[in-house]
Protein backbone atom coordinates (compact mmCIF):
# COMPACT_ATOMS: atom_id res chain seq x y z
CA UNK A 1 0.00 0.00 0.00
CA UNK A 2 1.27 3.47 -0.86
CA UNK A 3 0.46 6.25 1.63
CA UNK A 4 0.88 10.00 1.24
CA UNK A 5 1.15 12.25 4.26
CA UNK A 6 0.38 15.95 3.84
CA UNK A 7 1.46 18.77 6.16
CA UNK A 8 -0.79 21.68 5.11
CA UNK A 9 0.57 25.17 4.70
CA UNK A 10 -0.22 28.08 2.43
CA UNK A 11 3.40 29.08 1.85
CA UNK A 12 4.94 25.60 2.26
CA UNK A 13 2.86 22.43 1.94
CA UNK A 14 4.91 19.37 2.85
CA UNK A 15 4.25 15.97 1.32
CA UNK A 16 5.78 12.55 1.84
CA UNK A 17 5.05 9.17 0.34
CA UNK A 18 5.86 5.76 1.80
CA UNK A 19 5.16 2.18 0.79
CA UNK A 20 3.77 -0.10 3.49
CA UNK A 21 4.25 -3.87 3.29
CA UNK A 22 3.12 -5.45 6.55
CA UNK A 23 5.21 -3.76 9.22
CA UNK A 24 7.88 -2.69 6.72
CA UNK A 25 7.93 0.96 5.67
CA UNK A 26 9.98 2.30 2.79
CA UNK A 27 10.46 5.84 1.51
CA UNK A 28 9.19 6.66 -1.97
CA UNK A 29 9.43 10.46 -2.26
CA UNK A 30 9.02 13.70 -0.34
CA UNK A 31 8.98 17.39 -1.06
CA UNK A 32 7.57 20.81 -0.37
CA UNK A 33 5.07 22.63 -2.54
CA UNK A 34 5.44 26.40 -2.52
CA UNK A 35 2.88 29.04 -3.42
CA UNK A 36 3.80 32.52 -4.57
CA UNK A 37 3.23 34.87 -1.62
CA UNK A 38 3.04 37.84 -4.02
CA UNK A 39 -0.20 36.63 -5.62
CA UNK A 40 -3.74 36.73 -4.27
CA UNK A 41 -5.08 33.93 -2.09
CA UNK A 42 -7.17 32.25 -4.81
CA UNK A 43 -4.13 31.95 -7.09
CA UNK A 44 -2.04 30.53 -4.25
CA UNK A 45 -4.69 27.90 -3.51
CA UNK A 46 -4.84 27.01 -7.20
CA UNK A 47 -1.04 26.63 -7.26
CA UNK A 48 -1.22 24.22 -4.30
CA UNK A 49 -4.06 22.27 -5.93
CA UNK A 50 -2.32 21.90 -9.28
CA UNK A 51 1.02 20.86 -7.78
CA UNK A 52 -0.51 18.39 -5.31
CA UNK A 53 -2.69 16.90 -8.05
CA UNK A 54 0.45 16.35 -10.17
CA UNK A 55 2.06 14.49 -7.25
CA UNK A 56 -1.00 12.25 -6.94
CA UNK A 57 -0.95 11.55 -10.68
CA UNK A 58 2.76 10.69 -10.57
CA UNK A 59 2.85 8.48 -7.44
CA UNK A 60 -0.73 7.08 -7.33
CA UNK A 61 -1.14 6.72 -3.54
CA UNK A 62 -3.65 4.24 -2.10
CA UNK A 63 -4.18 6.10 1.16
CA UNK A 64 -3.79 9.64 2.45
CA UNK A 65 -3.35 11.37 5.79
CA UNK A 66 -3.50 15.08 6.60
CA UNK A 67 -2.44 16.87 9.75
CA UNK A 68 -5.27 18.62 11.59
CA UNK A 69 -5.04 22.37 11.97
CA UNK A 70 -4.29 23.84 15.35
CA UNK A 71 -5.75 27.22 16.26
CA UNK A 72 -3.24 29.93 17.07
CA UNK A 73 -3.60 33.50 18.26
CA UNK A 74 -3.61 34.99 14.75
CA UNK A 75 -7.12 34.36 13.40
CA UNK A 76 -6.24 35.49 9.86
CA UNK A 77 -3.26 33.11 9.67
CA UNK A 78 -5.40 30.28 11.06
CA UNK A 79 -8.06 30.93 8.42
CA UNK A 80 -5.48 30.89 5.60
CA UNK A 81 -3.99 27.67 6.95
CA UNK A 82 -7.49 26.20 7.04
CA UNK A 83 -7.97 27.07 3.37
CA UNK A 84 -4.67 25.38 2.46
CA UNK A 85 -5.80 22.39 4.53
CA UNK A 86 -8.97 22.34 2.42
CA UNK A 87 -6.80 21.80 -0.67
CA UNK A 88 -4.88 19.09 1.20
CA UNK A 89 -8.20 17.30 1.82
CA UNK A 90 -9.73 18.02 -1.59
CA UNK A 91 -7.01 16.47 -3.76
CA UNK A 92 -7.07 13.01 -2.09
CA UNK A 93 -10.88 13.13 -2.03
CA UNK A 94 -10.86 13.81 -5.79
CA UNK A 95 -8.65 10.72 -6.16
CA UNK A 96 -11.30 8.68 -4.31
CA UNK A 97 -9.17 8.04 -1.22
CA UNK A 98 -10.25 7.77 2.38
CA UNK A 99 -8.33 10.34 4.41
CA UNK A 100 -6.92 9.92 7.90
CA UNK A 101 -6.65 13.08 9.97
CA UNK A 102 -4.22 13.34 12.87
CA UNK A 103 -3.56 16.01 15.48
CA UNK A 104 0.04 17.27 15.59
CA UNK A 105 0.59 15.82 19.07
CA UNK A 106 -0.71 12.41 17.96
CA UNK A 107 1.78 12.39 15.07
CA UNK A 108 4.64 13.35 17.37
CA UNK A 109 3.65 10.67 19.89
CA UNK A 110 3.38 7.99 17.18
CA UNK A 111 6.73 8.79 15.59
CA UNK A 112 8.87 10.12 18.46
CA UNK A 113 7.09 8.69 21.51
CA UNK A 114 6.21 12.03 23.10
CA UNK A 115 3.49 14.48 22.12
CA UNK A 116 5.59 17.62 22.43
CA UNK A 117 8.61 16.69 20.32
CA UNK A 118 10.40 19.37 18.33
CA UNK A 119 11.12 19.38 14.59
CA UNK A 120 14.68 18.10 15.05
CA UNK A 121 13.41 15.05 16.97
CA UNK A 122 10.78 14.36 14.29
CA UNK A 123 13.38 14.56 11.52
CA UNK A 124 15.71 12.23 13.44
CA UNK A 125 13.00 9.60 14.01
CA UNK A 126 11.78 9.80 10.40
CA UNK A 127 15.38 9.14 9.27
CA UNK A 128 15.60 6.16 11.64
CA UNK A 129 12.33 4.67 10.39
CA UNK A 130 13.10 5.35 6.71
CA UNK A 131 16.83 4.63 6.35
CA UNK A 132 18.57 6.56 3.60
CA UNK A 133 15.82 9.15 3.23
CA UNK A 134 16.94 12.59 2.04
CA UNK A 135 14.51 15.10 3.50
CA UNK A 136 13.45 18.09 1.39
CA UNK A 137 12.98 20.07 4.61
CA UNK A 138 11.14 20.18 7.92
CA UNK A 139 7.70 20.33 6.28
CA UNK A 140 8.49 17.22 4.21
CA UNK A 141 9.73 15.44 7.36
CA UNK A 142 6.46 16.33 9.08
CA UNK A 143 4.52 14.95 6.10
CA UNK A 144 6.47 11.68 6.23
CA UNK A 145 5.74 11.51 9.97
CA UNK A 146 2.03 11.90 9.17
CA UNK A 147 2.27 9.08 6.60
CA UNK A 148 4.07 6.86 9.15
CA UNK A 149 1.37 7.60 11.74
CA UNK A 150 -1.31 6.62 9.23
CA UNK A 151 0.55 3.41 8.37
CA UNK A 152 0.69 2.47 12.07
CA UNK A 153 -3.01 3.26 12.39
CA UNK A 154 -3.84 1.08 9.37
CA UNK A 155 -1.72 -1.78 10.75
CA UNK A 156 -3.49 -1.58 14.12
CA UNK A 157 -6.90 -1.49 12.43
CA UNK A 158 -5.92 -4.50 10.30
CA UNK A 159 -4.86 -6.48 13.38
CA UNK A 160 -8.12 -5.58 15.13
CA UNK A 161 -10.18 -6.66 12.10
CA UNK A 162 -8.28 -9.97 11.91
CA UNK A 163 -8.75 -10.60 15.64
CA UNK A 164 -12.48 -9.85 15.42
CA UNK A 165 -12.84 -12.17 12.42
CA UNK A 166 -11.01 -14.95 14.27
CA UNK A 167 -13.18 -14.46 17.37
CA UNK A 168 -16.32 -14.58 15.22
CA UNK A 169 -15.10 -17.77 13.51
CA UNK A 170 -14.38 -19.37 16.89
CA UNK A 171 -17.83 -18.41 18.14
CA UNK A 172 -19.47 -19.94 15.05
CA UNK A 173 -17.52 -23.18 15.50
CA UNK A 174 -18.55 -23.28 19.18
CA UNK A 175 -22.22 -22.89 18.26
CA UNK A 176 -22.04 -25.72 15.73
CA UNK A 177 -20.60 -28.24 18.20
Amino acid sequence: MRVIGIDPGLRNLGWGIIDVAGSRLSHVANGIIHSDAKTELASRLLQLHMQLTAIFERYLPDGAAVEQTFVNKDAVATLKLGQARGIALLVPAQAGLAIGEYAPNAVKKAVVGVGHADKVQIQHMVKLQLPGVQLAGADAADALAIAITHAHHLQSAGRLTAALAKAHETTLKGNVA
